[in-house]
């Protein structure tokens, strides 16, 4: 595991890659810290937050992450692969209703490639080398996997819609570029919105067969409870990357049994 905690203003943020010996990546995010509360009259109620105490209330809100996610599947050449599985009508050939199928899409531009998560579809997006073949024939790959995630709150057109423009899309793919790094562009804080990922994407480059960057934006929706104060229980969020048809079979089978040391002579 690989894990940093960054302090923002009252709230903790704590990072935690796990490596995996089937080859899974997970990036675990985990939310605690103060609760920020606002002064309510004694008595009140308000739609935009949970009653705390008296006179206090805790303003319901958002935390959205972007990883910047450089992958080199198999080399540099990636594409993107969005994947729906999708159920078969009744009839002749689904007799019994249990009968569903993936559905696959090739996201060849940038704007093609702006996608959001879609629970009613299992939806995951593979990152496939189209210039390799694995032990079945296929692209070798590597899936997005969504965790928990949330559509933004803020209307797209307000000042923290504009400035953080790349939180309306879930998934966005760019070709590699060096000076393309913060998905909100490099100062958010003194441009009027637009920069970072809606720019760059304006182009349609092609992210096809290409050296590939995939951002990957997700959020904690936090509907705040009393149990939130005043510290808050940590929140859980996340994703994974996982092979799928990356390694000809399960690559955790050959790792060597563990050994009770301590109870050897």
């Amino acid at each position: 595991m690989i894990s940093s905690i960054c302090t923002v203003g009252n709230y903790e943020y704590g990072f935690f890659w796990h490596l995996y010996n089937d080859g899974t990546i997970e990036l675990e995010v985990k939310l605690t810290g103060c609760l920020t509360t606002n002064a309510l009259p004694v008595g009140e109620d308000t739609p935009y937050g949970q009653a705390l105490a008296p006179g206090l209330y805790g303003p319901h809100h958002q935390h959205f992450f972007s990883v910047r996610l450089d992958m080199e599947v198999d080399g540099p050449q990636n594409r993107v692969v969005e994947v729906d599985s999708v159920p078969e009508p009744m009839g002749p050939d689904n007799p019994i209703g249990s009968y569903w199928k993936t559905e696959r899409t090739v996201l060849a531009t940038e704007q093609q490639a702006q996608r959001q998560v879609d629970p009613t579809k299992g939806r995951f997006w593979k990152i496939e080398n189209p210039n390799v073949e694995n032990s079945v024939g296929e692209p070798t790959a590597y899936k997005l996997m969504p965790g928990e995630n949330v559509f933004p709150m803020v209307h797209p057109d307000g000042i923290w819609g504009r400035r953080g423009a790349f939180i309306q899309k879930h998934l966005w793919v760019t070709p590699y570029a060096p000076d393309e790094k913060f998905p909100a562009g490099d100062y958010p804080n003194q441009h009027p919105g637009g920069a970072g990922l809606p720019e760059w994407t304006a182009a349609d480059r092609s992210v096809d067969n290409e050296d590939l960057v995939l951002w990957y934006s997700f959020g904690a929706h936090h509907v705040v409870r009393p149990e939130d104060w005043p510290v808050m229980p940590v929140h859980h969020i996340g994703f994974k990357l996982k092979p799928a048809g990356f390694f000809a079979g399960n690559p955790a089978l050959d790792v060597p049994p563990t050994q009770a040391k301590h109870c050897q002579h």
